[in-house]
């Protein structure tokens, strides 16, 4: 889901390996063999490998497949101190951009050693069919931006010049992280759901997938048609393993030789009982947003005033301090901007905090009465609702209990139901069914995405062909307006300036309460060597190519 990020300090020094102590750093780069093979645990399943449909929104897919061997116009990359966008080794340049009149033309360049797996070269036909294959497509994740395309033209194979109807001011996230370019030549006239949906044979990144066995495991391979930089690995296999805790000991035994786990309140000290068989890397600053997301056209979050007496109602420090305090996580996110996104981001929601007398005044005036369970009523109907998330997530499920007994005290009555990820961001979020989620909000890129969250033009529906991520049904009367000026404002101080205006009004109408921005963690053993750091929008594995067995 998709969103630079000026509070993020990465120390200079290098973890040493067998230091377990949490920590941000530049990671660390140890000398390889060429050759050989890693076995990686993996917490996460992608639904599918269509990575413009809905069913490839899971960020675990763009981390063990999508950058892997979808080759992308823009990569994210640390310039001094700042996540930045930098222009890949598919473009001979940076791609340039220019106004005319309202409209904003943009021109790329492509290099002509980019080839895809198959010998084919990558062209400017390939930019023109993702590009209308998004824009034009049915139940696409998200739309941002190819909504605007008038026009995209071909003069020749190696430059494609793509016209919007306004200008947009995340334009470098097109054909960029989450989405990429895909194969005119392969998929043109055939439906590209269903070649991708189980995995696909092409490639233009330095792997392909060799084999994605179902509920097992995902295999990648060299892609010995890379025009970049090889893979020093012979076999990269992600294995899955939901299980936090299962995993870290299956990594302790040898069965892994790296894993990605979600921070889980004993993730720090299973780790440091491994001594120098482990090492592991803490980046706070990341972009991973947990929030509390309320459907706003279900009841009883339909109203506003319950919604504001929910975020008056939950101890959020309380809950952050115990589920991400060890990493050094300890104060609620205050916006829906991530840290990678922090420069746009303002504090409004610190005015939430626990206040029970506030609460009881927002729900009596709006015609609420506790009954004899102490349990808020109205018109003969409870204050009760459903909260779901991850099954078998230990986090998230004392994050649930917890929430379950904060609000029992305010006159809420909670019920957990948990599923898969499938189901919750394949059926259950985009039709609206659900009350209470609990996930996180992942920007894929250096640059405020607040519309495709919030904008009502992004909840899914007929007239969109059911893309859109605002599967919290929000409409805000002047949002959207506000919202569009972030979205095609060029100038970044205008920007942040509209942005701060668009999270005031989401603050005082309270449409879904921000939690914790949620650390990135990263475990390695002894055998893995190479440059290992954690890119917070590309995950653990963007650099893969690089990574080897240890000297």
């Amino acid at each position: 889901m998709g969103s630079l990020l000026t509070a993020l300090a990465l120390a200079a020094t290098a973890c040493t390996s067998g230091d377990t102590s949490p920590q941000s750093s530049t990671g660390t780069k140890l000398p390889v063999k060429q050759g050989g093979s890693l076995v990686i645990g993996a917490e996460q399943e992608p639904d599918c490998a269509d990575w413009i449909g809905t069913c490839g929104a899971s960020v675990w897919g763009t981390y063990l497949m999508q950058i892997q061997t979808i080759p992308q116009v823009f990569d994210v990359r640390l310039k001094e101190g700042k996540w930045t966008p930098v222009a890949s080794n598919l473009m001979v340049s940076e791609p340039t951009t220019k106004q005319i009149g309202n409209r904003q033309q943009i021109t790329y360049r492509l290099n002509p050693k980019a080839v895809w797996s198959d010998g084919k070269p990558i062209t400017s036909a390939d930019l023109k069919y993702t590009a209308l294959q998004v824009r034009d497509g049915k139940a696409i994740f998200d739309k941002s931006g190819y909504d605007r395309i008038t026009s995209i033209t071909t003069p020749d194979p190696a430059t494609a010049v793509l016209t919007l109807q306004s200008p947009y001011g995340n334009w470098k996230q097109l054909f960029g992280a989450g989405y990429g370019v895909l194969p005119s030549h392969l998929l043109r006239d055939k439906d590209r759901g269903a070649v991708m949906k189980d995995g696909y044979t092409f490639s233009g990144g330095p792997w392909k997938i060799a084999s994605w066995k179902k509920g097992v495991s995902v295999t990648l391979v060299p892609n010995d048609r890379y025009w970049g930089s090889k893979p020093h690995l012979d076999k990269v296999t992600f294995q899955f393993a939901s299980d936090t805790s299962a995993a870290i000991q299956a990594f302790a035994g040898g069965t892994f030789d790296a894993l990605y786990p979600t921070p889980q309140l004993n993730t720090v000290d299973q780790i440091k009982t491994l001594g120098s068989k482990a090492h592991m890397q803490v980046q706070p600053q990341s972009g991973n947003l947990q929030a509390l997301w309320l459907n706003n056209a279900k009841f009883p979050f339909d109203s506003p005033a319950v919604r504001k007496a929910f975020a008056h109602s939950v101890d959020r420090e309380a809950i952050v301090k115990r589920l991400f305090g060890s990493y050094g996580v300890t104060a609620p996110a205050q916006s829906f901007q991530s840290p990678l996104v922090s420069r746009y981001a303002s504090t409004d929601f610190s005015a939430y905090k626990p206040d029970a007398a506030k609460a009881e005044q927002l729900m009596k005036a709006d015609g609420w009465t506790r009954n004899g369970s102490r349990y808020w009523t109205k018109n003969g109907k409870e204050a009760a609702f459903t909260i779901t998330s991850l099954a078998g997530n230990k986090s998230r499920e004392l994050t649930e209990q917890i929430l379950q007994a904060q609000l029992a005290k305010a006159g809420f009555r909670v019920t957990i139901k948990n599923s898969t990820p499938a189901n919750i961001f394949g059926k259950l979020a985009p039709a609206g069914d659900f009350q209470l989620g609990l996930w996180n909000l992942t920007d894929s890129f250096p640059n405020p995405t607040l519309s495709a969250t919030f904008d009502s033009r992004a909840i899914p529906n007929a007239a969109n062909n059911q893309s859109g991520i605002n599967f919290m049904r929000i409409r805000i009367p002047g949002l959207n307006q506000i919202l569009d000026r972030v979205d095609t404002e060029l100038d970044d101080s205008a920007r942040i300036t509209e942005s701060h205006k668009a999270e005031k009004l989401i603050a005082d109408n309270v449409p879904s309460l921000p939690l914790a921005a949620v650390p990135n963690v990263l475990v390695t053993g002894a055998r893995v060597g190479g440059p290992l750091s954690i890119n917070p929008v590309e995950g653990p594995w963007w650099n893969l190519e690089d990574w080897g067995l240890a000297k």
